[in-house]
């Protein structure tokens, strides 16, 4: 039997998808965690808004787009350091290696949540803990604010 390396895969593969076991379940995992991250950010930015009798967050908008991301960076080191200190010295090194891989701060950042999800089998659970937490410190209004909306008492 030859191998014809367009048919030597699933069909339900896109090509451009990693080819091994391990790098495809790392970058499903990743995608579920983007998806994941993107819902609880949003949700409690839109919350926020709400609360605050603010306008929904725009897409066209770039200070919008920033607090999102803020928001985003924040959410996973309060969750990278909630669940570090329950790992031990293997795990420790592969979130250490995800740190160190090129590329942004957030993909790093990204990556070593991929690297905790794999480790921690209770990783979604203590996700869906620290989403409620998160929520509830931003309602409680423990979000640190600019001068001018702490003097008016504005987000």
């Amino acid at each position: 039997m030859t191998h014809d390396p367009h048919f030597g895969t699933s069909l339900r593969r896109d090509p451009s998808q990693p080819g091994g076991l391990a790098a495809r379940i790392d970058a499903q995992l990743r995608e579920r965690l983007e998806e994941a991250v993107d819902f609880v950010c949003l949700d409690v930015l839109v919350q926020r808004r709400r609360a605050l009798a603010l306008p929904p967050p725009s897409a066209d908008s770039p200070r919008d787009r920033e607090e999102f991301l803020r928001s985003v960076r924040t959410f996973l080191e309060r969750m990278k350091a909630e669940l570090l200190p329950d790992l031990g010295a293997e795990p420790r090194a592969k979130v250490a290696a995800a740190e160190a891989t090129p590329g942004d701060e957030d993909a790093r950042l990204l990556g070593v949540h991929v690297v905790l999800a794999r480790e921690l089998p209770d990783y979604w659970q203590r996700f869906e803990t620290g989403r409620i937490v998160y929520a509830k410190h931003l309602e409680s209004g423990g979000e640190s604010r600019g001068l001018l909306g702490r003097l008016f008492g504005r987000g």
